[in-house]
């Protein structure tokens, strides 16, 4: 029997392209879904069933992968602009973190992997037309002060009610953040001029506080210190009384005349003065004797200067009369 090469060839072809047409086949309906995903397969344009992460088999040209849906968690951000309720234009700087619905339902089409792919055609755009909706109608119900004060609990009402919404299309809203909040720039100078203001008013008042309480603690001690110096006075003017009046009845225990013995004491006070003044060398005035060559003199004047001191009682005219009556008697 005659081998031909030609016609083994030809018998070997179609098989070959059969083995080819068998390995596409097969390598498209094996297919591999990662974690976190979940693939909608739909079998002639209508859906079939969900399958999660492992490796999988589909029949070719029959069923297809319709979607990839990513169940990790998302964040869109964006920026809208509101007015207070002080009409203050302000611009704010939203954050929006989403994923798609773990809920399963009774049956597939009841689950969230199945809403978020067939509802919506623009699932993050719709999300955010949601939420730029509901902070335009909450942010005029505060002002300014009140929007920075309480901006994380406006956007937790805000994320709860735009939250509902969105679970109906298969999408949980996690949080919705403010993350930042312009100002114009005039409005913005003057809160800062405010703030400083009140900061200037503060540290004034600080000052103020302090100072008082200085003069205060200084006014306590200057007056104890007067205090505790006047009981010293007394006491030393109380020694110098005892010590004069024990000076006293020593003198006249000797036989010398009360007034013989204030005019010591009191010549030793001048003389004690004139000394203290020679000791400072300060410039004063000081009233001399008339008359240095007897001692005498310097007593009386010292006497005399006294005596006019003490004023004079004045005598009633009977008394006068009868002081003349026996001066007259007398001579």
């Amino acid at each position: 029997m005659y081998f031909s090469p030609a016609a083994f060839i030809a018998g070997l072809v179609p098989l070959l392209i059969v083995l080819v047409i068998v390995a596409v086949l097969l390598v498209n309906a094996i297919f591999i879904v990662r974690q976190q995903t979940e693939v909608i397969i739909e079998r002639l344009g209508k859906f079939n069933r969900i399958v999660g992460p492992g490796i999988h088999l589909r029949i070719p040209v029959i069923e297809r992968i319709a979607a990839r849906v990513d169940l990790r968690t998302g964040q869109s951000n964006f920026q809208i602009d509101a007015k207070t309720k002080d009409n203050v234009t302000i611009n704010m700087d939203i954050a929006a973190q989403y994923h798609v619905s773990f809920q399963r339902g009774a049956t597939p089409v009841e689950s969230g992997v199945y809403r978020s792919y067939y509802m919506l055609a623009n699932p993050v755009d719709q999300m955010r037309s949601y939420l730029i909706d509901a902070l335009r109608s909450a942010v005029p119900s505060y002002t300014l002060d009140e929007v920075f004060d309480r901006k994380d609990s406006i956007a937790l009402d805000v994320n709860t009610t735009v939250s509902g919404l969105m679970q109906a299309y298969g999408y949980d809203l996690v949080s919705t953040l403010i993350t930042g909040i312009g100002l114009p720039p005039d409005v913005e100078a003057s809160m800062n001029r405010i703030n400083s203001a009140q900061r200037d008013k503060v540290a004034a008042q600080s000052l103020a506080e302090a100072e008082r309480i200085k003069t205060v603690t200084e006014a306590r001690a200057n007056a104890e210190a007067m205090e505790q110096a006047g009981r010293g006075i007394a006491a030393q003017r109380k020694a110098i009384a005892d010590g004069i009046t024990e000076s006293l009845e020593t003198i006249r225990s000797s036989g010398v005349s009360t007034a013989e013995a204030n005019s010591l004491f009191l010549f030793t006070q001048w003389t004690d003065m004139m000394t203290e003044f020679a000791k400072r060398g300060r410039a004063a005035t000081v009233v001399l004797p008339a008359d240095f060559k007897e001692t005498a003199s310097m007593f009386e004047q010292l006497v005399v200067a006294e005596d006019a001191k003490v004023p004079q009682a004045p005598v009633a005219p009977a008394q006068a009369a009868r002081q003349q009556s026996g001066e007259e008697g007398q001579r």
